[in-house]
């Protein structure tokens, strides 16, 4: 079954920056923060690794019949606009790559409106997460104040699309009520979750009424890490498949697409069980497969 990768990252140059100061790889697949942490950033089978590159997800794309996959941002490989402008050139069927700004920084704006415009980018990630992102260098801000809204209405001027990765309910950027103000103020912007709103085990009630809160026209969830984010489950991942039955009764089958969140979410697990872990129980119909798995995406990014 062909597919599109919605969630996959590469990195040229990995210099992340969040709550625990800068990262820089240090061999093996390893980076270690500024605060002297190390972690296993890129699988070590993928060899002496300092980065990730574009060649190389190829490669594992090539192996597991996932013709395209969507490039996000992330502050644990630091910001890769310059890498993935040059990938949008140099592999024009194969990825979407996004572009990405911290909006604190004085001229924001006008870097936005050039990837935009001279550029060509079509999609935005922030990392908002209070763990991994924004909010976790920068003190907690609203998702829906005067200077985001500025931001999104940017992007909707420019038909792109906006992807949000909020975190989990314990942080404060785990903003749901703020995602659907923006998706209502902003009914032409196509608003992507990722994570599928990182549902903990002993948190789901929270889980299903943002689910159905934000169960909107302009709205669509990816499944990236979702296996990693578990954390207590195995290949082929029966707990994952339980929370997606349910998010299939809440929002439908149409408003999910499969992801990897790889390099890192192969740490754990093997890109090819990562890829394939949707097909191995009757969670979904072959016609769901290729809606979530391919045609969705194709929709929300390519087209």
């Amino acid at each position: 079954m062909k597919k599109i990768d919605a969630h996959l990252h590469v990195a040229h140059v990995i210099a992340g920056y969040c709550r625990r100061g800068e990262s820089r790889a240090i061999g093996q697949g390893k980076i270690m923060w500024g605060n002297g942490e190390v972690m296993q950033l890129i699988p070590e089978s993928y060899g002496d690794s300092r980065n990730f590159l574009a060649e190389k997800a190829i490669e594992l794309m090539d192996k597991n019949e996932v013709e395209r996959a969507v490039l996000m941002q992330g502050s644990l490989y630091g910001f890769q606009n310059q890498y993935h402008a040059q990938l949008m050139q140099t592999y024009p069927d194969r990825f979407c790559p996004s572009c990405t700004i911290d909006p604190f920084m004085s001229n924001h704006y006008e870097t936005l409106k050039y990837f935009f415009e001279e550029k060509k980018f079509r999609l935005v990630k922030f990392e908002i997460s209070s763990g991994g992102g924004l909010m976790g260098c920068h003190e907690s801000f609203s998702l829906a104040s005067d200077r985001m809204m500025r931001i999104y209405d940017l992007i909707e001027k420019k038909a792109g699309v906006l992807a949000l990765d909020i975190g989990d309910v314990t942080m404060d950027s785990h903003q749901v009520d703020n995602v659907l103000r923006i998706a209502q103020t902003f009914p032409k912007l196509k608003v992507v979750v990722c994570h599928l709103l990182a549902p903990m085990e002993n948190r789901l009630e929270h889980w299903r009424a943002s689910l159905h809160l934000l169960c909107r026209e302009n709205i669509w969830f990816d499944l990236a890490a979702l296996p990693k984010i578990i954390g207590t489950d195995s290949y082929p991942y029966p707990k994952v498949h339980e929370l997606l039955k349910e998010a299939k009764k809440i929002v439908g089958a149409d408003r999910m697409m499969w992801g990897t969140d790889a390099p890192f979410a192969a740490v754990l697990d093997s890109y090819e069980h990562l890829a394939d872990y949707l097909e191995k129980e009757p969670t979904f119909t072959d016609r769901e497969l290729e809606d979530i798995y391919y045609n969705t995406a194709y929709r929300v990014y390519f087209s």
